[in-house]
């Protein structure tokens, strides 16, 4: 789908998927990408190796790698991201 100043995809009542084999790639060339609803799942992103001391809670951070691959880690006092954590590789 191409068009010179913009398309527009509305579902005024149900949902609205994409499936493809491979990748789907969101672009925003000069702009930005918006993520707008109450709940935003990511059910398949993979854990991160931190184990924090203590009790076990249920806080995470999201990770960034250098290479843009996000990574949970469980939440600690201070940043739990670790770069040479295996998801990055």
């Amino acid at each position: 789908m191409e068009a010179p100043k913009g398309v527009e995809i509305n579902a005024e009542a149900g949902n609205m998927e994409a499936t493809c084999r491979t990748e789907l790639r969101l672009e925003s060339k000069d702009g930005e990408i918006k993520l707008d609803a109450a709940k935003i799942q990511l059910p398949r992103l993979p854990h991160g190796s931190y184990t924090p001391t203590g009790t076990r809670q249920k806080v995470f951070e999201i990770c960034v790698c250098a290479n843009g691959r996000l990574f949970l880690s469980q939440a600690g006092a201070g940043s739990t991201c670790q770069i040479n954590t295996s998801v990055c590789l």
